[in-house]
């Protein structure tokens, strides 16, 4: 058929395409609980080399496994590990010279038979590299030469020949992940260590501190509980907030005014203070809070903005509303 003519779909229907979609992805499922199950004491001795590693995590692997082994790279890179893929095919050919000593190697196969991967072998041997070997088959040759072999089941791929590595795939991702959390684990990397990693980005986004993206000094909404409410309307207009935050003589802030408290006091409002008005204790959060854990905060409370607090103190240092979240890409 020429690549201008139309496929005629009149043999399957929209729910056998539904139905296959789920079928593949409940056949992944299952997989994955599959090694979530096989997973015992060889998975924290990979978990335990790795952390000790004083060089880099070399991934290498051969097709889909190679594709796979680029994510984990990119996985453990982005979690504070450092590491990098090296083609096996390649590595023959010179790149060999990227594997040195103190680092640990992750071979991946799926069938533990691939010959691309022996000269890595040898070379790993050759220098006193060790092995991490990810493979179905205990008997081949990359769970032979490693030193810790870590074992993926065999599964039944999403194909319908099982031949197209789908299952599979899926097992060795999984597992690669599984290694890069436990390894922030065992290494006690922090959110802060993440946001170093992350400076740009929503993931960078999301790991800034709130104290970075706030309003702050004469853009705070701000009255003395004593105002009258005549004056403590033009500040909530004026700042374009909608909200004015109310202090006591010591510059705490004790309540907040929203427009819900404004229309509880139609009736009498300008003959009140800011006192008489004002919700007490409202909600707030520190300088230090990172933006996401803040908006979950605000979206939990269904508010739409927030006093920002001094640390250990009860007096504002900024403000910030949903709308900030929305222009710095968070919502």
């Amino acid at each position: 058929m020429h690549s201008n003519q139309l496929l005629d779909l009149a043999h399957i229907s929209d729910s056998d395409i539904l139905a296959r979609g789920r079928e593949v992805i409940d056949i992944e499922a299952s997989a994955l609980e599959s090694l979530s199950a096989a997973l015992d004491y060889h998975f924290v001795a990979a978990t335990k080399l790795l952390a000790q590693t004083t060089g880099r995590v070399v991934v290498t692997g051969m097709g889909k496994s190679g594709h796979i082994g680029r994510k984990i790279v990119a996985t453990m890179c982005a979690t504070g590990t450092a590491a990098v893929f090296v083609h096996p095919a390649e590595a023959a050919h010179g790149d060999l010279g990227m594997i040195k000593r103190g680092d640990t190697v992750m071979m991946m196969s799926n069938s533990g038979l691939t010959t691309e991967l022996r000269a890595v072998m040898q070379h790993c041997r050759a220098i006193g590299v060790r092995i991490i070997g990810i493979s179905a088959r205990n008997d081949s040759p990359v769970m032979q030469h490693a030193d810790v072999p870590l074992a993926i089941p065999q599964v039944r791929e999403a194909c319908p020949a099982n031949v197209a590595p789908t299952s599979s795939t899926a097992v060795m991702l999984a597992l690669g992940d599984a290694l890069a959390m436990a390894l922030m684990d065992v290494r006690g990397i922090s959110k802060d260590s993440l946001k170093e990693l992350h400076p740009g980005g929503s993931i960078g986004l999301r790991l800034m501190p709130v104290s970075q993206m706030m309003h702050i000094g004469n853009r705070i909404p701000l009255v003395h509980a004593d105002v009258p409410m005549r004056d403590v309307i033009m500040t909530m207009t004026s700042m374009g907030f909608g909200v004015a935050g109310v202090l006591d003589d010591g510059d705490r802030l004790i309540g907040v005014i929203t427009d819900g408290d404004l229309r509880r006091h139609i009736g009498d409002l300008l003959d009140r203070t800011a006192s008489d008005v004002m919700t007490h204790h409202p909600k707030t959060v520190p300088a230090t809070i990172l933006a996401e854990d803040a908006l979950m905060i605000m979206n939990d409370a269904k508010i739409t903005t927030v006093f920002v607090m001094a640390e250990e103190e009860e007096k504002p240092v900024g403000i910030v509303h949903m709308h900030d979240f929305v222009r710095y890409g968070l919502s």
